[in-house]
This record gives structure tokens, sequence and C-alpha cells, in this order.
């Protein structure tokens, strides 16, 4: 026993050593480039800016949209696209029609919301098991997709978000696809097919009082649900996009220096991306080796890559086709390292994470290709 604690107790020495040690290179690196103060006096400056006006831009979006979304299900809007749709879900993601309400659930809300549906009896009998499985790479293409569509058409660029939703169902499609390939003969997974069907009239959402009582209490509930999501991403935002913001853009004024001032850095994912610049114009039309800051801060939470727009706005790197892609590239992967983990953990699927990361991760790549090659398209016929 006290060699096992003395072991334990060591490996954690250890680990604790290695990261005060990478903590330091990073921010030593960082410091001996900008200065302590002035980097200090970045990081605080740039929090600050992307919380007033980056945070609460989207939050608002996030409440609005969550109205919006709470009133097309209430009012069965979006049992009749899942009607609509689900002729869709065999030959484009090999998923039974119902699977198409776990996918207007998580565009409408977050990723979380299909583990819900997944859990509901009368939900999965529709699915065999490596089916159900997918359904982790199939909600997450979809997340937040809403307010991502809202966030891109309120820039003024609603035609290149149609296309990257385009590209976000491809490249989900890729992802699902792959996943249950993947999985299908795992021994991990219970080949079992349930004997009764569900009742598909078990799936609609109840709804109770007049018309009026309903609109009132269905925008207030979503009103609500957008602001959860909203305080939600303000941790992602602040920290993740400070960090990338670091890495990506350099001093204000080359001239005068570093003065400490928000949205500074040291422009080394640029340095790195320009290396291979030629790989990421041709697969994402990226005319800016900056912009691969997007899809990179889109690995962790899409909503910290939101506010990375903004700012290159300001610097002129955006046009429609990086537009296209941010949306594909940020619907389909939102977040998914994660969320993946924790959602197949609910599920009881924890081995296959590896599997459904990998997945994903080149589903999020083909949904940003797709996006570029289309908008190059139909940029042939008319100006989006």
């Amino acid at each position: 026993m006290k060699y096992t604690n003395l072991k334990f107790l060591t490996k954690r020495r250890i680990e604790a050593g290695l990261f005060l040690l990478i903590l330091f290179l990073f921010f030593g690196f960082l410091g001996t480039r900008m200065g302590t103060n002035n980097l200090l006096n970045t990081i605080m400056a740039t929090a600050y800016d992307l919380l007033i006006k980056t945070v609460l831009y989207i939050m608002g979006i996030t409440v609005l949209s969550g109205a919006l979304g709470r009133l097309l299900i209430e009012f069965g809007v979006v049992r009749l696209l899942e009607y609509i749709l689900a002729p869709l879900m065999k030959p484009l993601f090999n998923l039974p029609g119902v699977a198409a309400l776990g996918g207007l659930m998580t565009f409408f809300s977050d990723n979380p919301a299909i583990i819900g549906l997944a859990k509901d009896k009368n939900f999965r009998q529709y699915f065999k098991p490596y089916q159900l499985v997918s359904l982790t790479n199939f909600g997450t293409a979809f997340g937040m997709g809403l307010v991502v569509i809202t966030f891109m058409a309120g820039l003024g660029h609603f035609g290149a978000a149609m296309v990257g939703l385009a590209g976000a169902v491809f490249g989900g499609m890729v992802s699902t696809r792959l996943m249950q390939r993947s999985i299908k003969n795992s021994p991990i997974l219970r080949q079992e097919v349930a004997e009764e069907k569900g009742d598909e009239q078990n799936l609609s959402f109840k709804s109770e009082g007049n018309a009026f009582l309903r609109f009132l209490n269905a925008i207030l509930d979503g009103g609500k649900t957008g602001v959860d999501l909203g305080l939600a991403i303000i941790p992602g935002v602040l920290i993740i996009s400070t960090i990338v913001m670091l890495l990506t853009f350099g001093p204000a004024d080359p001239k005068v220096g570093y003065q400490g001032l928000a949205y500074e850095g040291v422009r080394l994912l640029p340095y790195l991306a320009g290396k291979v610049s030629w790989f990421f114009e041709w697969l994402f039309g990226f005319e800016h080796p900056e912009l691969v800051a997007f899809p990179i801060t889109s690995l962790g939470a899409v909503g910290a890559a939101l506010g990375l727009i903004k700012q290159f706005m300001v610097s002129g790197f955006i046009n429609g086709n990086a537009i296209a892609v941010f949306t594909a590239m940020g619907m389909c992967w939102s977040g998914y390292l994660s969320t993946h983990t924790a959602m197949l953990d609910s599920m009881g699927y924890r081995p296959l994470i590896s599997k459904a990361l990998l997945s994903h991760t080149i589903g999020g790549l083909c949904a940003g290709v797709f996006a570029h090659w289309l908008y190059v398209f139909v940029s042939l016929f008319t100006t989006l």
C-alpha cells in the first residue's frame, strides 16, 4: 500500500513539474516578445473587450434564437420539418427518419440535446446499436446551428452562411457514416434488435393552454434557455479566444511596438500556417493565414470561435468564402472535443470516444472543403 501511494505521489509531482515547465515556457515566450506589463494588460483588455462587445452580442442572439426555436417547437414547426426531412435520413446518414428530430433539436440548441433523445426508450427503439451511438456525431454536426447562422447573417453574409450550412450537412454525413463503419462490428455494442417499435406519437411535445399563453410561455422559456447558453459560452470566449488572439495577431501599430492594447499578440499561428499557406488556400480558400484560428478554436468551442470574427473583419480578412467555411466548420465541429467525451460517457460507450473524435475530425475538414468549393461554384453564377 505504501509503495502504491509513493508511486502515485511521484507521478503527481512529475505531472505538476511538467505543467509548471510548460506554463513557464508559454508565458515566458509571450513575455519576452511583448514585455510582461504589456502581456498582462493585453490579456485583461482583450478579455474585457470580448466580454462587452462580443459575448453580450452573442448572448443577444442566443436569447432571440432560443425564443424562436422554442416557438417552432411549441407550434409544431419542428415536427413538420422532421416529417419533411425524414426521407433524407436513410440515404444521407444511414439513420431512421426520426433522427431528423435529433438534428433539429441540436440545431436550435446545442450538442447535448441529442443525448436526451437518445436516452428516450421510444426514440432509441428505431435504431440499431451502431446507429444509436453515431447520433453523437450526427447531432454535433448541427450544434448551435441557428446561433452560428444568425450571427453570420447579421454580418451581411446570409448567402454564404447557407453555403456553409450545406457544408455542415456534408461534413455531418461523412462523420456519421465513418463512425458507423468503424464501430458496426465492435464487440462493445450489443447486437440486439428491438422486438417492438416505438410509437412516434410519444415523441411529440405536449402543449397546454390557449395559443396566446403557449406563445408567451414559449418565448420566455426559450429566452431563458438562450440566457443559459449565452452564459455558458463566456469561459470559452474569454479564455480560449484570448489565448488564440495572443497567438494570432501582432502589435496594433508595428512601428510603435507593443502597447498593452487589446488583441495584440505574437503572430505564432499565422507564422506556422504561412509555412503551408498553399495547403489551406487550396482546401479552404483562406487568403490570410490568420483565418486558421477559427477552425482551431471551433474544436473547443464554436462560441469562442465566433468571438474572433469581428477582429478579423477589422483587419480586413473576411470575405464570403471565409464566412461559408467558418459556418460549415463551426457548425460541424461545434466544440466536439469538449462534448463528445461527455456525450458518449453518458450513453455508456466511453471506449468508443477515440473513434468518434477521429471520425468527426475528418468530417469537419470535409465540411470546410465542401463549403469552399461549393462557394466557388455558386459564385460563378451569382453574387453571395
